[in-house]
């Protein structure tokens, strides 16, 4: 049984079909990526995943109980869709104790943790509204993965990180699949995507168009 299934999913926003039939599992302890340029449907999915929309046909489920039925949202999930949602006015160690206030099953050692991981400073009292790009995007990255979830979704994660970003992204990702987390990341660059996933799946206009096993390949 997969961790999680998607099952002959579509979604109608208007008079345009941004989801179209599409169907793909997740397994646990795995980093599942998915391909494709802007508007291939690659967010959409993930709010689907995630439980932020509510599919026309189809459904989502995680261990067997169905979203939107048995379930509102994933039990444990961080993700990073889009931009980061971040409180402007706050420094980035406050906007991380903001949201952990909400489970509050992380610890203030959690908190500094995951902010050093990313490459920033927990001591740092600016508000984020200075950081730059990169530096709002690593912060995103900490929210997403702080709690240790069972889920990470990170969609577009290398935006706005640099080489050494880039590479503390790839080393946080494997660590977290290691731990027993299960990944599922977006990406238009397949070069990244084939350096850390287990299987990748093409999309184009809403639908699967390809699953590539990236261990099978490489072998």
């Amino acid at each position: 049984m997969s961790y999680i299934s998607v099952e002959h999913l579509t979604k109608e926003i208007g008079n345009d079909t941004v989801l179209k039939d599409v169907t793909l599992s997740l397994e646990k302890r795995g980093i599942i990526g998915l391909e494709g340029q802007n508007g291939s449907g690659k967010t959409m999915l993930m709010r689907a995943i995630c439980g932020l929309i509510k599919p026309t046909q189809g459904y989502v489920s995680i261990e067997n109980k169905k979203l939107w039925d048995d379930i509102d949202f994933p039990p444990s999930v961080g993700l990073l869709l889009e931009k980061p949602a971040l409180l402007s006015s706050y420094s980035g160690r406050k906007n991380l104790e903001i949201l952990s206030s909400i489970k509050q099953i992380a610890s203030e050692q959690d908190i500094d943790a995951a902010i050093e991981k990313v490459g920033l400073d927990p001591t740092d009292k600016r508000p984020v509204r200075k950081y730059s790009l990169g530096m709002k995007q690593r912060l995103g990255i900490a929210m997403a993965f702080f709690e240790q979830p069972d889920l990470i979704i990170l969609d577009e994660p290398t935006n706005a990180l640099d080489e050494d970003g880039v590479h503390m992204l790839t080393e946080l990702i494997v660590e977290q699949r290691d731990r027993g987390a299960t990944l599922l990341v977006s990406s238009h660059d397949a070069e990244f995507l084939e350096v850390i996933c287990d299987v990748i799946y093409k999309m184009k206009l809403g639908k699967i168009v390809e699953k590539i096993d990236v261990q099978r390949r490489a072998s």
